[in-house]
């Protein structure tokens, strides 16, 4: 059996790889590729060029035809390029065949995310939920993956006779996932002892997009010193804060972010973490209103919580980093007035769409922090009201 190890190895150089096809425009391509490029760059390796290719459908042996993989390999050909990411699913036959082209090696997004994980696991929980994503991730391209599997193997207790290598690989795989499995429903019952040991308080928690800024309101709204990172995943582990607005206390967590094309095994393996937002009263949905794709990000995001069945919570939307859409929007020759006329509009459009649950802040700047306190404060002691009537010393 191959040990799982991390796919990127510290300064690799990489080019990526992204398809055009009916369901995903050249527009949203290279957006999806500058997200590849951060997240490959988080993962430590340097993106020296983007590839597309325009498709009816993904070739099914080398996912983008060989033409395209000869122009690739003959630009990464003398360059000290060792890697390429897809920035779709590949298959594990297409893996195989793509390397047998370029003789480099090859990954996709799925598996790009599962090493940044990989390596900002923490806590025995997150290490265990990611391993278990790893397993299921390797079982179903164990034959395309590892060329050493088709030969024949023999082995006492090992295997049955005639049975393949491939095959006892694929048993320990499942045995490995039922070991973890069983492990995870172990820390979970944990997890959830320590829940409600928290007592009668109100449960508030941070989603959103990952690098929106959520581990800054955290520390802003709670004057703790949670870790925050310029870059995709900084923590995957739930942090949880007792925080007090005018005497009102409330728990405050700060959960893993969403992103695009998010692995289905990573979500099933975090949904133990991320009961910290199914279990919370209150969603604090935070949005990097200067990102050029800020709306798209609301919606997979809204998309996650539906999965999630948290999507009907009482939600503030807060849109982060309005001193960075302030300076990429105005032109510094603009009139105030207009500048505010046009501010007072997006805020009313989104008032509108929220049925007023939106709040406009830059964190980092601490601008308009007031202006949060209060909406959240309002939520929470209107939800104590409902939840704990008794409580009156929690009401202003």
């Amino acid at each position: 059996m191959i040990e799982k190890k991390q796919v990127i190895q510290k300064e690799e150089r990489a080019v990526i790889v992204g398809v055009v096809t009916q369901s995903q425009t050249e527009r949203q391509v290279q957006e999806y590729l500058d997200e590849l490029v951060f997240l490959a760059e988080t993962a430590g390796a340097e993106t020296i060029k983007r590839f597309t290719q325009k498709l009816t459908h993904p070739d099914r042996a080398t996912f983008v035809g060989k033409g395209k993989l000869e122009e690739i390999k003959q630009f990464i050909t003398g360059r000290n390029i060792t890697l390429v990411i897809f920035d779709d699913e590949l298959t594990g036959s297409q893996i195989a065949n793509i390397e047998k082209i370029l003789n480099v090696k090859v990954i996709d997004r799925s598996d790009l995310i599962l090493d940044i994980f990989a390596r900002r696991a923490r806590t025995a929980q997150a290490k265990v939920q990611v391993e278990l994503a790893q397993y299921q991730y390797i079982l179903p391209r164990l034959k395309g993956m590892w060329s050493h599997l088709e030969r024949q193997g023999g082995g006492i207790g090992s295997r049955g006779p005639g049975e393949t290598e491939i095959e006892t690989d694929r048993r320990i795989i499942k045995d490995k996932i039922s070991l973890l499995r069983k492990r995870l429903l172990e820390i979970d019952k944990q997890a959830l002892t320590q829940r409600k040991d928290r007592g009668e308080y109100i449960r508030v928690a941070l989603v959103g997009y990952t690098n929106v800024g959520k581990s800054t309101i955290m520390n802003l709204l709670s004057k703790s010193e949670v870790f925050a990172e310029n870059k995709l995943f900084a923590t995957l582990d739930t942090t949880t804060r007792k925080v007090v607005f005018d005497q009102t206390p409330f728990l405050l967590s700060d959960t893993v972010g969403f992103i695009r094309k998010l692995p289905h095994h990573l979500v099933e393996s975090f949904k133990s973490t991320l009961d910290e937002v199914r279990e919370s009263d209150i969603l604090l949905h935070v949005v990097d209103i200067s990102h050029p794709q800020y709306e798209d990000q609301v919606e997979v995001v809204n998309r996650t919580l539906q999965e999630l069945k948290s999507q009907e919570k009482p939600t503030i939307l807060i849109f982060n980093k309005m001193d960075l859409y302030e300076e990429q929007t105005f032109d510094k020759w603009l009139e105030e007035d207009v500048k505010q006329d046009m501010l007072r509009q997006l805020k009313q459009d989104w008032d509108q769409r929220t049925h007023g649950n939106s709040v406009f802040i830059s964190a980092l700047e601490k601008k308009n922090v007031e202006e949060l306190r209060s909406t959240i404060m309002d939520k929470v002691v209107e939800l104590y009201k409902k939840k704990y009537p008794y409580k009156t010393e929690f009401f202003y």
